[in-house]
């Protein structure tokens, strides 16, 4: 048993598994170990995820217990996952890192949908609204929110502009992010911006009550090439990644437009909006 292995949370329902398997069969770990040639301790190890279970290990109990084909196959597969899922976490943030991609990955894009939680769009963000983001949760994160304004920018000035919709819940215009002056500033130019063409904000207001997708934010980019699929990003303080399953991606695309249903129209946004800069940051 290797001395620094800590079993991952699939490794562990492998092992939950196996011994449900025996547990059906009735048999005890000495009668189970002697039928496939396995000490006791190795069986008991397996089943508590205390070492991994290999491949062959997992078919030979499958076959001893008499466990349709289809069944342990898809444990073996789930073993097999986990082991591949432990040869590559290490390396995975060292080789790709999605949240520094993205900015490069907004300049090839037609459109950007995003849905936020607790604070305003990342790309609405001004830079003092952003400091104050990311002094309370990151230094690091504000850099790609910086280049994320660059990008757009530069769209707009090449004459290709990136259509925004952002969409997020009301509670976010009352959260005094970086004080009353910041938080301001960041609602006028919240204003600003949707008074473009291509850019959108709507407002979800309090009296919707539940909404889909409550405390998931995540942004959603379609490209203009048909070998280029929508992609979602999300990201949490731990980590940042790229959503690409199909399903998932249709899923947040029906979340999204109920969202956007849900919300008030452009113009009752604004006013709301307008109103919490009046009323809420009056110095």
């Amino acid at each position: 048993m290797p001395k620094d292995f800590r079993a991952t949370a699939l490794e562990r329902a492998v092992g939950r598994r196996l011994e449900e398997w025996r547990n059906e069969r009735e048999l005890s770990l000495a009668e189970a170990g002697a039928r496939v040639g396995f000490s006791s301790a190795k069986l008991s190890q397996m089943e508590n995820a205390m070492q991994p279970s290999a491949l062959l290990d997992i078919m030979a109990l499958g076959y001893i217990y008499r466990v349709p084909t289809p069944a342990w196959q898809h444990v073996v597969n789930q073993a097999e996952h986990a082991a591949m899922l432990r040869r590559t976490s290490s390396a995975e943030n060292s080789i790709f890192d999605p949240a520094e991609d993205l900015p490069l990955l907004l300049a090839e894009a037609t459109s950007l949908q995003t849905f936020t939680t607790d604070k305003i769009p990342s790309i609405l963000q001004l830079a003092d609204y952003t400091t104050a983001v990311a002094h309370r949760d990151n230094p690091v994160s504000a850099a790609p929110v910086a280049r994320m304004r660059e990008a757009w920018a530069s769209r707009a000035a090449e004459g290709e502009p990136l259509r925004i919709q952002g969409v997020f819940p009301e509670a976010v215009l009352r959260q005094p992010v970086g004080g009353q002056r910041v938080m301001k500033a960041q609602l006028l130019h919240l204003m600003e911006v949707s008074e473009q063409s291509e850019v959108s904000v709507r407002v979800i207001p309090h009296s919707v009550g539940a909404y889909p997708a409550m405390g998931c934010p995540f942004i959603y980019l379609s490209f203009p090439h048909r070998q280029h699929d929508d992609i979602v990003y999300t990201e949490t303080f731990l980590r940042s990644d790229y959503v690409e399953d199909r399903r998932q991606i249709e899923a947040t695309a029906a979340r999204f437009s109920t969202l956007w249903e849900l919300a008030l129209d452009d113009g009752e946004s604004l006013e709301l909006i307008a109103e919490a800069a009046a009323a809420r940051w009056t110095p």
